[in-house]
C-alpha cells in the first residue's frame, strides 16, 4: 500500500511519522521551512508517550515533484485549504485511489466527494493533541492516537479499508474503520468544536476547562448543544458525549489548545467559521436553539473574528 499524506503538520505529520516508523510506504505533502528541514534532518517527534525522536529518512516533497500514484490519500490541512488540494488529487490519483479527509470541519468528505465523483472519498476524524513545535519538529501532548474513518453508504465500501485499519493498527495508531461515520465524525466534532469555542471565548486554554467552575461548565454545556443538535439531524450518539469528553480533556496537559486559537493568536486564516459559526447556521437550519453557541458566535464576531 502506499500512502500519501497531504499536510505534515500536528495531524499528518503525526500519522506520517508513525507509519514510517513501522515501515510502511508513506509520503508527506509539506512546504516551506518545514519541508525544507524534515529533508535535510528528518521530523523531530516530541512525545508524551514515547519520548523524544527522529524519523530519518523521512519521505517529504511538495506538490509539485510528487510524482507517484498513491493508493490512499489522508486528507490532513486545515478547512480553509481544502480547495486548494482538489486539483492535485485529480492529478496523482488513480482509478483505485481511496481519499480520506482528516479535517476538524464536520462533513467535509461529503462535500470533498462532489469535488472528486470519480474517487470514494471516506469521511474522518483523529483524536490527537499535536502541533508543530518549530520546522522540522512536532509536538504530541498525550497518549491519545485514534484515527476514525468510513464510508456513508454501505455500497461504498471497499476491502482496501481494513488493509488501512490494519496498517494503522500496525504503526501503534489506533485505527477505527466505522460503521456509522457520521455519527463517529459528529461525535469528534462534539469535542473539538465546544474546546475551540470555549477556549477563543475565554482566551484560555485546556488547563482552565479542567478545573471546576465557569469555563468547565461551559464548555460542557456546549457539548450538550451539539447532542441536541445531532438529535433533530437523526443522529443518536450510543455513549455519554459530556463524559467521554471530559476524560478526554483530562487527559491532556494544561497548555493544551485547538489549532483554530493557536492560529488566531498568530494572526493565520483559522476554521472558526466551520468550528463555531456554522454550528450555528446547523441550529437555524434544523430549528434546535443553541444559546451558548449563539452567545460565543455574537461576542466573537464583535471581536472581529
Amino acid at each position: 500500500m502506499k500512502y500519501l499524506i497531504i499536510g505534515a503538520g500536528g495531524t499528518g505529520g503525526c500519522i506520517g511519522a508513525y507509519m514510517t516508523e513501522a515501515k510502511k510506504d508513506v509520503t508527506l505533502i509539506a512546504r516551506g521551512a518545514h519541508l525544507a528541514a524534515m529533508q535535510r534532518e528528518g521530523l523531530r517527534m516530541e512525545t508524551t508517550k514515547k519520548g523524544n525522536y527522529t524519523i530519518y529518512p523521512i519521505k517529504a516533497v511538495d506538490m509539485d515533484h510528487y510524482t507517484e500514484k498513491p493508493d490512499v490519500i489522508f486528507v490532513c490541512v486545515k478547512g480553509y485549504s481544502l480547495e486548494e488540494t482538489v486539483p492535485f488529487i485529480r492529478r496523482v490519483a488513480k482509478p483505485e485511489t481511496v481519499v480520506i479527509p482528516i479535517l476538524n470541519i464536520y462533513g467535509t468528505g461529503g462535500r470533498l466527494q462532489e469535488k472528486l465523483p470519480q474517487l470514494l472519498v471516506t469521511d474522518g476524524c483523529i483524536y490527537i493533541a499535536s502541533e508543530i513545535r518549530k520546522p522540522g519538529c512536532l509536538w504530541q501532548n498525550g497518549d491519545i492516537f485514534r484515527v476514525v474513518f468510513g464510508v456513508r453508504t454501505p455500497q461504498e465500501y471497499r476491502p482496501v479499508l481494513e488493509q488501512v485499519k490494519r496498517d494503522l493498527d500496525d504503526s501503534g495508531i489506533d485505527g477505527v474503520l466505522s460503521e456509522n461515520i457520521q455519527r463517529d465524525a459528529l461525535q469528534k466534532f462534539s469535542y473539538v468544536s465546544p474546546m475551540a469555542a470555549c477556549g477563543q471565548y475565554y482566551g484560555v486554554k485546556c488547563g482552565a476547562m479542567q478545573q471546576p467552575g465557569e469555563v468547565r461548565n461551559t464548555f460542557a454545556a456546549l457539548m450538550g448543544e451539539i447532542d441536541r443538535l445531532a438529535q433533530a439531524m437523526g443522529i443518536r450518539f450510543t455513549e455519554n458525549i459530556v463524559e467521554t469528553n471530559l476524560k478526554i480533556l483530562d487527559a491532556l496537559t494544561p497548555e493544551a489548545s485547538t489549532s483554530m486559537q493557536r492560529d488566531i493568536e498568530a494572526g493565520k486564516a483559522s476554521e472558526i467559521d466551520g468550528l463555531i459559526y456554522e454550528v450555528v447556521r446547523l441550529g437555524q437550519r434544523y430549528g434546535v436553539e443553541l444559546p451558548g453557541y449563539e452567545k460565543i458566535a455574537r461576542e466573537l464576531k464583535q471581536r472581529g473574528l
